[in-house]
Order: structure tokens, then C-alpha cells, then sequence
């Protein structure tokens, strides 16, 4: 799990009912019994706001959720922030505990732990916090959240999909604007300029990424955005997305300045009927690697296969980027709730790259687009 947090202090960041958040804890100490584990020791960021709705800031000081099977939740907290910690939407499910500066806060949590046990700790804990752990506890052992619970935050509610379809409609609503405007003459970091500002005034509070590539550039899946001027003739991959009300957005498309030529529509065509025969393969029980071969067959048979470079796709939540992905060797089967992009691509180096993606969400029994801009190729001027 990616632990790159909307970096907003307040404790009400999460709008999920209180009742909702102390099922989530619950749910995720049975998982982590199931798993085998003693419990889950969780630092601030999307791991600990989705169970918690608490969005501290992240410091050297100490601030740790212990969750463990049949126990209360425990969050440690600095005595400064203990009023935030307070009034967050999950405070009703926790026991808070504060520390004083001087205090030792690792040895104040170490008598909670199973001194034996296995814990599964946030990817993005600091190794600061991490090491002190493992001296105040030299009998625990821990592992991160992708290797020992990669699917805790994979399966979304209802709640959790209405929300990445309203980021991914805003997200639709920027793409449509920004098409309006002039491509031809300007630089690229000026388009993705464009782009912030309107995932911005569609709802977005944090961006986190604007990729426009144009020209040879847009064979970098990638590519930052600079200061290269875009001209008639060029294709022009755009991969932009960020968060709105704590849920993701991540969408593609990619137009031409000007008419294409016929290889240029070739393959565009291609990646589109790539990524429309792995949205139909989406159903529950297929397996994530399957997604990733039936867009890998479309774009073999095509003769691009070796332009092909990277996964089908990857999933969304209170991150951008988390599990599940859609790659070769990734066998857990899809399930109702999990939402993932599918993004297949080719890029010729040195020429063009084509991109086309979507965020699609895995229903009771087929996908569902949270995308639906058109996928055709875009003529803009």
C-alpha cells in the first residue's frame, strides 16, 4: 500500500460514518488473525485515515494505531495532538493515549504487543519509529502492509465507489475543458498547468500528477512535462489525477494536434480495442493476470507486443496506487468492490506513444467505467 497521504492535518478529513470506520478496524484485525499475524501497527497516512479518519501530520514524534484481534484499539498519540486525535470520526472505537515530550512513547505501546507475535506495519513508516520498535520488542517481528495484507484496503463499499466515481467524473469534466483549449504553440508544462487548475475548480483538493507528453515525448509512459513547444503533427499523451473528497482519480487519453497520419490512427485503434476487450474480461473470479493478457493478446496480435512495456493496470482507493494489479503473476482473482485502472498503451521510442485509460470499478457481474470520456482519437488544434 502506498502511504502517500493527502498531507491535510485536521482530524475530519474522512466523511465516513462513525459505525463504518469501527467496522473497518474490526474487519482488519479478523484479517490480520486470519493472515496469521498478532495484529497491525498502523502510522499516520491513507492506511490509518481509512481506518480511522484521522489525518495527522507526519513527525518525528511518534503517533501509532495498535490494532489486534479481540482488543480495543489502541492509538498512541502525542499529548499535544490528543485533542485532534479526539475528534476524529473513529475516536468513538479507540482508546487514546498520549505521551509527553521526554516520555518514551515505543516503551509506553511495547507492553501492548504480543511479545512473540507478527505484525503487519503501514509501507510508510519511518525507519525511525520501525527500529526503535524492534529494540523496545526484540522478540516482534514485522512485515509492510503490501507483503502481509496486500488486499485490506482492495475491496471497496459502496460508499468508497460512489467516491472514486465522482473524482473520476471530475476528473472527466477537466479532460473535456482542457481539449478546448489550444494545444499547438505552447509548452507542455503549460498544458499540465492547465490540467491542475481544472481537476482543481472540478473538485480535486490535491493533484497528483499531470503527465503531457507530447510528440517523441509522449513514448515516455511517464514523461514530465517541460518545456518542449507542441506542434501540428504531434500526439499528445495526457495522464492526469489526484484526489477529491479522500478518493482517487486517474484517467488518460490522448489526442492529436492536427490530422493523424493512417499509422498514427492505427495505433491509437489499437490500444483502444486493447482496452476495451480487457473492460469486458473484467467479472468476479477472473484472476488480475488474466486482465493483463487479454490487453496484452489485442496488442501482440497487432505486431506491437514488444511496445507494450508496462502492467495493464493497478489499483485505486485512498490512493492512487495500490493493490490490486493487473500483471502477469498476479493470481488473486477479482472480486465485487475492487477498483483498478485499466491502461493498456504502446510507444514507439524516438516517434509516439498512445495511451488510453480508465478507472473501472468490478460489479456483482461485469466492470463498470468510473471514465466515460471518449476513448475515439481527438483531433485538437
Amino acid at each position: 500500500m502506498s502511504d502517500a497521504a493527502e498531507p491535510a492535518p485536521s482530524a475530519a478529513g474522512a466523511t465516513e460514518g462513525s459505525q463504518v470506520l469501527a467496522a473497518r478496524m474490526e474487519r482488519a484485525a479478523v484479517s490480520a488473525a486470519a493472515a496469521g499475524l498478532a495484529g497491525l501497527l498502523v502510522t499516520p497516512g491513507p492506511d490509518l485515515t481509512w481506518l480511522t479518519g484521522y489525518r495527522p501530520h507526519t513527525t518525528e514524534r511518534l503517533t501509532a494505531l495498535l490494532l489486534a484481534p479481540g482488543h480495543r484499539p489502541q492509538l498512541l498519540v502525542p499529548a499535544l495532538e490528543a485533542p485532534d486525535a479526539e475528534r476524529a470520526p473513529g475516536a468513538h472505537a479507540l482508546t487514546i493515549t498520549g505521551w509527553t515530550d521526554g516520555q518514551d512513547p515505543y516503551a509506553a505501546l511495547a507492553p501492548l504487543l504480543d511479545p512473540r507475535g507478527r505484525y503487519a506495519v503501514s509501507d510508510g513508516a519511518w525507519a525511525l519509529h520501525l527500529l526503535a520498535f524492534q529494540r523496545a520488542c526484540p522478540g516482534v517481528s514485522f512485515g509492510a502492509f503490501t507483503e502481509l495484507l496486500p488486499m485490506l484496503r482492495a475491496v471497496k463499499d459502496a460508499y468508497e465507489v460512489e467516491r472514486l466515481a465522482a473524482a473520476g467524473a471530475a476528473a472527466d469534466a477537466a479532460y473535456e475543458d482542457i481539449v478546448r483549449l489550444r494545444f499547438a504553440g505552447r509548452r507542455e508544462r503549460d498544458v499540465a498547468a492547465d490540467l491542475a487548475r481544472l481537476l482543481r475548480e472540478h473538485g480535486h483538493s490535491r493533484v497528483d500528477f499531470t503527465v503531457v507528453g507530447a510528440g517523441p515525448h509522449s513514448a515516455n509512459p511517464h514523461h514530465d512535462a517541460g518545456d518542449r513547444v507542441i506542434e501540428d503533427g504531434d500526439m499528445v499523451v495526457m495522464d492526469f489525477g489526484g484526489l477529491m473528497d479522500g478518493y482517487g482519480s486517474d484517467t488518460t487519453r490522448t489526442v492529436h494536434v492536427g490530422e493523424p497520419t493512417a499509422e498514427e490512427r492505427k495505433v491509437h485503434d489499437v490500444v483502444r480495442e486493447a482496452q476495451q476487450a480487457a473492460f469486458e474480461a473484467v467479472r468476479p473470479g477472473v484472476a488480475c493476470q488474466e486482465i493483463d493478457r487479454v490487453a496484452r493478446k489485442v496488442i501482440r496480435a497487432a505486431g506491437y507486443g514488444e511496445y507494450f512495456i508496462h502492467r495493464t493496470g493497478h489499483g485505486i482507493g485512498v490512493t492512487t496506487h495500490e493493490p490490486p494489479y493487473l500483471v502477469e503473476g498476479e493470481h488473486l482473482p477479482l472480486r465485487p468492490g475492487m477498483c483498478f485502472s485499466i491502461e493498456p498503451g504502446i510507444y514507439l521510442p524516438g516517434r509516439f506513444g498512445v495511451r488510453v485509460e480508465d478507472i473501472v470499478a468490478c460489479t456483482d457481474s461485469a466492470g463498470r467505467r468510473l471514465n466515460n470520456t471518449a476513448r475515439e482519437l481527438l483531433v485538437v488544434r
